[in-house]
């Protein structure tokens, strides 16, 4: 079951095209007027000349697709207070993408509980799901993680977690949704 889980978790982002005319193109939220996909679906990434295929929307198309929370976690980067995220105590075996287009961006069996007050994992599904850029706010350089596809907040990264990475991807819940497996 672990490897099946795993090899689920690794086809989400593999190189098979979605048709161009997929909602998975421009997906957000279930409950959008333009968007029906279920927020509980794993949208895998389409990819172009080896680069994953980026949802591009206005300020007003998030704001229409996400709630207050999501909108300023994920796209005005800003961090849900510690200890208080839905995700924070899931111990269930699954997948965990992104809130904003479904990106599957870590498995379960990299979740780990870090005490911070965020969902913690040790590694990405894959490197190409996720992207790093340094955030020098808060008088401090940290680094950034996005989602790959629709350039969602997720949190941050720290050189200090466990074996066999060393990272701890300290995650906003509200930039995540739960996929059960």
């Amino acid at each position: 079951m672990k490897y099946l889980i795993i090899l689920l978790a690794f086809g989400a982002c593999n190189n098979a095209p979605l048709p161009t005319d997929s909602p998975a193109v421009a997906s957000a939220k279930e409950g959008s007027p333009t968007n029906p996909i279920p927020t509980d679906s794993i949208i895998p990434a389409q990819y172009v000349d080896g680069k994953i295929v980026k949802v591009e929307k206005s300020e007003d198309v998030w704001k229409r697709e996400l709630n207050d929370q999501e909108f300023y976690v994920l796209r005005k980067e800003g961090t849900e207070r510690a200890f208080t995220g839905d995700l924070l105590d899931n111990h269930d075996r699954g997948i965990f993408v992104c809130a904003g287009c479904g990106l599957p961006l870590f498995a379960s069996e990299t979740k780990f509980e870090s005490g911070t007050g965020w969902p913690s994992f040790y590694k990405p599904i894959s490197e190409d799901c996720i992207a790093d850029k340094t955030d020098s706010s808060h008088g401090m350089d940290r680094t950034e993680v996005e989602c790959a596809r629709c350039g969602g907040h997720q949190g941050h990264v720290f050189p200090d977690g466990p074996p066999p990475t060393g990272l701890r991807y300290c995650i906003n819940s509200v930039s995540l949704d739960f996929v059960k497996q």
